[in-house]
This record gives C-alpha cells, sequence and structure tokens, in this order.
C-alpha cells in the first residue's frame, strides 16, 4: 500500500512552498470529473497555455481537456476510432488520446499519482527534498513538469538514446538530467543510478515508476473511469467490451484494466512487449526502438494474475507504421483505402508506442475472431510532436516515403498481421511471469519476498487494498489545501 503516515514538519514546510507559490492540488475526484474543479480556477485556465509551466496546469491532469493548446476548458473523454479500413478487423479498435494532458503524454497523470501522496503527508519535503524520476521517457518528463509545478526540484534520469526532443524539453524544466548508457530496454542502468543517487545523496527521494503503486492507482482511478465512460457513450444494444491492450512500460497503465475488470468481469488485458526484448514471452533480453515501454523485467506493480495474454511486437512495425500516417505519401494512400479524412488528419496523435497498441489492438481482435459488435480498448500515450526527429533519421536511413511502400506498409503491419508471437496465459504461465519478479526486485531490489506472495496469493484483496486508498488521498489532498489557504 501507499504509506499515508503524516509528517507534520514536513508536511508545514510543504504548506508553506505552496502557499508562498499559489499552488492547489487536484484530487483524484475533480481529474475524473473536471466540472467540479472550482470557476475560479476554470476561469484562470483560460489564459494559461496546456504545456506552461503554471500550478493550475495541475488541473489540466485529466483525459478531458479542451484538445487545443492555449486557453482550453473541458469536455468529454479524448479519444479516437480506427475502422475497419484501416485496421483489417472487424472489430472495433478505440483509444484514448494522450496528446492532450501538459507534456503531451500522459504519464503525467502516474507522476502526480507517485509525487503528491509524500507532498501532502509531508512525507516529501520540498525544502529538503529533490524529486528523481528515473525512466525511458515520458514519465521523467511527467515528474519534472509536476515537480516544478509543485515547487519541488526535480533530477531527470533516462537513456541516452532517446529521443533528441526528450532531452531538449527536459534541460528546461528540470534541475538536473542524468542520461544512462543504453536506450529503450536498459532499465537496469537506470537502477542502478538509482541505487548510486541513494547511497551518495541523502537529500534525493527516488520515485521509480515500476514499483510505486500510485503510478497503478492514478490509472485505477483516473484512467479506467474514463475508458468506461467511453464504453457507456459507444457500446449499443448487444455490443461486447473485450479487453484492452497495452505495451507493459511501467505496467502503470494497466491499472485501468484492473478497473475494468471489476466492472466488466469477462474482459480481457493484454500487455505488450518488444519482440526484439522478450521479457514476459520467453524470459528474454535485448534491445529495441519502441520508446516508451523499458523492459528486460516484470514490474513490481503489474498485477500479473490479471494479465490474460502477452503479445510481442516487432519494432520494425511501429516504425514503419509512423512513416504510413504522417508521410504524404502515406496519408494519400490510406485516404484511397477509404480511411476518412478526419481520421488521416488526426494520425500524428499516433505516437511510437501508440503505434504498438494500436497493432496490439489489430492482433488481440484476430485472435479473438472478435466481431462488429466487440470493442476493444487501448491507449495512445503521447503523439508525433515529441518524435519528429525520428521520422527524419528514418528519412536520412531509408530515403524518401512512396506510394508503394505505403501501400506495402499498410498491407504487412495492420492489414495482415498476423497472430504470431502470442501467448495467452494459463495460470501456472502467470505464475512464471510473477516469478519473474524475484530476481529484479527481491535480490536485486531489497524487496521482501513476503510481499512478492502477497502480490500472488492474497489476491486481490492486496490490490484492492491500494485502489481503496484513492478517496483517502483525496481526503488529505483536502486538507494540504485548507492548511495551505488558512496561512
Amino acid at each position: 500500500m501507499i504509506d499515508l503516515h503524516v509528517d507534520e514538519t514536513g508536511r508545514q514546510r510543504a504548506a508553506g512552498q505552496a502557499r508562498r507559490r499559489g499552488i492547489v492540488i487536484p484530487t483524484f475526484a475533480e481529474m475524473r470529473d473536471p466540472t467540479t474543479i472550482h470557476p475560479e480556477i476554470r476561469d484562470e485556465l483560460r489564459g494559461i497555455g496546456l504545456w506552461d509551466v503554471h500550478p493550475r496546469n495541475l488541473f489540466r491532469i485529466t483525459w478531458k481537456n479542451e484538445p487545443v493548446k492555449h486557453g482550453g476548458g473541458f469536455g468529454g473523454v479524448n479519444y479516437l476510432e480506427f475502422p475497419s479500413s484501416l485496421t483489417g478487423v472487424r472489430a472495433r479498435v478505440i483509444a484514448l488520446v494522450g496528446k492532450w494532458f501538459p507534456t503531451g503524454a500522459h504519464k503525467v497523470g502516474a507522476t502526480f499519482g507517485c509525487l503528491v501522496p509524500r507532498l501532502v503527508t509531508g512525507q516529501f519535503d520540498p525544502t529538503v527534498h529533490k524529486a528523481a524520476w528515473p525512466s525511458t521517457g515520458n514519465y521523467c518528463r511527467g515528474g519534472a513538469y509536476n515537480s516544478a509545478l509543485l515547487g519541488c526540484d526535480s533530477i531527470a534520469i533516462l537513456p541516452e538514446g532517446m529521443s533528441r526532443e526528450r532531452f531538449e524539453w527536459l534541460r528546461k524544466i528540470a534541475g538536473e538530467v542524468i542520461a544512462t548508457p543504453g536506450s529503450e530496454s536498459n532499465v537496469w542502468e537506470i537502477f542502478q543510478k538509482c541505487k548510486e543517487l541513494q547511497a551518495t545523496r541523502p537529500d534525493v527521494v527516488i520515485f521509480n515508476q515500476f514499483d510505486e503503486p500510485g503510478n497503478h492507482l492514478w490509472h485505477y482511478a483516473v484512467t479506467g473511469p474514463a475508458m468506461e465512460e467511453v464504453l457507456q457513450a459507444e457500446l449499443g444494444a448487444g455490443d461486447r467490451y473485450a479487453g484492452v491492450c497495452l505495451t507493459s512500460g511501467s505496467a502503470g497503465t494497466l491499472g485501468c484494466g484492473d478497473y475494468l475488470k471489476d466492472r466488466y468481469p469477462q474482459s480481457k488485458i493484454a500487455v505488450g512487449e518488444s519482440l526484439q526484448c522478450p521479457t514476459l514471452l520467453q524470459a528474454g533480453f535485448g534491445s529495441h526502438r519502441i520508446e516508451g515501454i523499458g523492459d528486460k523485467h516484470v514490474p513490481w506493480i503489474h498485477n500479473v494474475r490479471h494479465t490474460d495474454l502477452v503479445i510481442a511486437i516487432d519494432d520494425e512495425a511501429p516504425m514503419r507504421l509512423i512513416r504510413l500516417f504522417n508521410e504524404p505519401e502515406g496519408r494519400k494512400h490510406l485516404l484511397g483505402q477509404g480511411v476518412p479524412a478526419s481520421l488521416v488528419d488526426k494520425l500524428d496523435l499516433v505516437g511510437i508506442s501508440g503505434a504498438a497498441n494500436l497493432l496490439m489492438a489489430v492482433k488481440f481482435a484476430r485472435y479473438y475472431e472478435l466481431t462488429e459488435r466487440d470493442v476493444v480498448l487501448t491507449v495512445l500515450t503521447d503523439s508525433m510532436e515529441l518524435y519528429g526527429s525520428r521520422i527524419e533519421e528514418l528519412r536520412q536511413e531509408r530515403g524518401a516515403y512512396s506510394a508503394v511502400q505505403a501501400a506495402v506498409d499498410h498491407e504487412r503491419y495492420l492489414l495482415g498481421a498476423t497472430t504470431d508471437h502470442m501467448l495467452e496465459l494459463t495460470y501456472p504461465e502467470r505464475r512464471r511471469v510473477h516469478n519473474l519478479k524475484y530476481f529484479t526486485w527481491v535480490e536485486q531490489m531489497g524487496k521482501p519476498v513476503e510481499e512478492l506472495d502477497q502480490q500472488w496469493y492474497d489476491w486481490p484483496d492486496y490490490w484492492d487494498r491500494i485502489h481503496r486508498q484513492a478517496d483517502l488521498i483525496d481526503e488529505l489532498i483536502r486538507e494540504f489545501n485548507r492548511l495551505v489557504a488558512g496561512g
């Protein structure tokens, strides 16, 4: 569970910092339903850009931002539906859109779920501590951003091989940026840097997305209900919600699948990874190019007993798809195949990991032979706004993108996608995946083996105890805001 004991000295200092900076912290409930946000705050947001480093943008940590870059209000959940003319499957594939969060990625929500409980309880004292955000990309961006909004110093830690855009932005926001060796799949090097910081810098507090229950909880409490609203709007009489498909990464977003399983018990959760690094599929290792889904281990916060299917994606596929979706010849081809222009114009909302999630949903639909009655959900974690340099690199490496190449890529990677490299998990196979946590988290990171057993044998109560903490955290946030206002 999330430690919610109150350190009164730290809380008073944090409240003083918030008072000086004019900070008000939103609740999970307000993130689910922004119409409950105080009208004065909504009015203030009319003059603030979506990415501005302004404390009021804490209230824009929601799936319901108006999709504009400046001064927007709130509406319904931002999502796209991908038609069969694009996907080649009969099932309806619907994806929540992450671009319209501050920083352009939904990870800003996960970092809120990790930092704020410690801030409002006084366990994190912004006058003393620095928040370290180890990540393979968007999580450290979200952490650095929220730290700036909440008046906290931050350290961003990510592999040196991540996109240029990430580093350029972080150097403007984070107090310190540390580049570790390797690229997307080099998570262990990040862990090693965290251990070094813990041993040498007592002022540093590590917010490791892979073991922070607040990451899981934010998606259970906010992303899950957003998906439920989409289903309520889109499911007609006789329609079925089949399941959600998400690349693993930190396993935080998988928390939304737990929420949906509570309400749709027959639904499934599919977890994806790169074929070049098939940890869940084959206990394998390697490196890959799908930015945002770091691997070579099973995250501590992955509720493996709820996972039904593992899908490995060849990292070449999303690299081909981002060109298909963004190059002029690619978009021209899709229009010729009957893909609506209104969708083609929005395909830049699909980042690299979003393309992998989309392909997962296609493979999922084929595997279960889904029909027009079935809805499959996924998430577009970020957009191509963060990967423009990757398109240019592909042009330099492979040349101009042609109409023939567009037709080949569409046919091979979507219309012709097969059910290879997939594994439906039996009970023993779930147990095998869960057991992989031991080597990273118990042997190497010092987690108690008793808690590892609790995750498995005290199931689902172990996870339900975390889920019930959302309301407790909301009350602590309200108390903190009252303390800030009271002076």
